[in-house]
């Protein structure tokens, strides 16, 4: 297993981390977890090296409006010595905070439910302008450094969907450690992207990147066209590997985050992060992955340039966001992922069902979308 230093805490993390919210489940229902198959597979990672686990409150729940199995299962996983191999990071469920109290209660129930003391890295989950705008309301700068100081957690960072701006915004208005960040190669240019990679480096903050693969949108029902163009590399690797190489070849990536459902994917992963060195692609590689990202954004379904122009939307909708997932069905013929996604804006009430059609939106586009027959789509489809 390789190694990279986490930003400015100094800590060696494993390149690959193991994210917990797409473990392995029966009867498809993803608050019944297997259990032993997520032990045998985390147990593998562990012992192969992987030093950093990922999970989150609402992580394998029925909604994201309660607490999921994710945490209790890595609880029970991590015990009989592993607790203290690893660097455990979780996130506080910041659209379910209220008040200043659920800020501790909240981190008080999941060191419960994770049967630890202490919180390696410890992030506000899925940070964006209007849950951020709360959370400081409420002290919750505060509240990180009292936990820092008391020692439940390690060190502090935050996740984050919205865009640019509000991450550089974000990234000043405290001393955090590190930022995780979705970021492959279709996503360059989405949410905090390159540039915001390039921001918190600038700025010594470690780097985790989430949805390597999108959800697994780069590696399933890849449409013809694009797998010839992978057929002519000299090179032949898996669709995962393609995708995972991609970001190791960056010095600016401190860790991948990958969700493994199955023994096969921990295999191939673990395998591929050997060869994971900065710089080891070469330059007609790179150059095939943009030919890939240049035929996927063809096939796109609704012309929006995310500029930001439609927002605010009155009803709280995050337009840019709702009509980005709706594209992700057309570009990669994919429901499962932009429905789970999907599902967290129905809970934090930014999702396309929240639109009262007003069409303030469609008079402020620079692009002249018809941004209600759209998020209309998006809310048959995705809903």
């Amino acid at each position: 297993m390789l190694y990279r230093e986490l930003g400015k805490t100094g800590e060696k993390v494993s390149i690959l981390g193991f994210g917990c919210m797409r473990l392995p489940i029966r009867d498809g229902n993803p608050e019944k977890i297997n259990e032993p198959l997520a032990t045998r597979m985390l147990h593998q990672a562990l012992d192969a090296g992987v030093n950093y686990v990922d999970t989150a409150y609402p992580y394998h729940g029925a909604s994201a409006t309660s607490g999921g199995q994710s945490e209790l299962v890595v609880g029970r996983v991590l015990r009989d010595g592993y607790r203290d191999q690893v660097y455990l990071s979780t996130k506080l469920p910041c659209w379910l905070v209220q008040g200043k109290e659920d800020l501790d209660g909240y981190l008080n129930e999941q060191l419960e439910r994770l049967q630890t003391d202490w919180i390696d890295f410890y992030l506000l989950h899925g940070l964006n302008q209007k849950t951020w705008e709360k959370l400081t309301s409420l002290e919750v700068l505060e509240f990180l450094d009292a936990a820092l100081e008391d020692g439940r957690v390690g060190y502090a960072g935050f996740s984050f969907h919205d865009e640019s701006d509000v991450f550089k915004t974000i990234v000043d208005s405290y001393p955090w450690s590190f930022a995780q960040i979705q970021y492959n190669y279709m996503d360059q240019d989405f949410q905090a992207g390159r540039a915001g990679l390039e921001y918190i480096k600038a700025r010594d903050m470690g780097s985790v990147i989430m949805e390597p693969l999108r959800g697994g949108c780069l590696t399933k029902n890849v449409p013809e066209e694009i797998q010839a163009i992978w057929d002519r590399a000299p090179v032949k690797r898996s669709l995962a590997e393609w995708g995972l190489r991609f970001l190791w070849d960056q010095e600016e990536v401190d860790l991948v985050l990958s969700g493994m459902s199955n023994m096969e994917e921990v295999v191939e992963n673990l395998k591929v992060a050997e060869e994971g060195y900065v710089n080891s692609l070469t330059s007609l590689e790179r150059e095939l992955i943009q030919e890939v990202r240049e035929a996927y954004q063809e096939r796109m379904h609704v012309g929006c340039t995310a500029c930001g122009y439609c927002m605010p939307c009155q009803e709280g909708v995050d337009i840019p966001l709702n009509l980005n997932l709706l594209n992700d069905v057309y570009i990669y013929q994919n429901l499962e992922k932009p429905k789970g996604n999907y599902s967290f804006l129905e809970a934090k009430k930014m999702s396309a069902s929240f639109c009262t059609e007003c069409g303030e939106c469609e008079e402020r586009c620079s692009q002249q979308i018809p941004i209600r027959k759209y998020l209309k789509e998006a809310a048959h489809t995705l809903g």
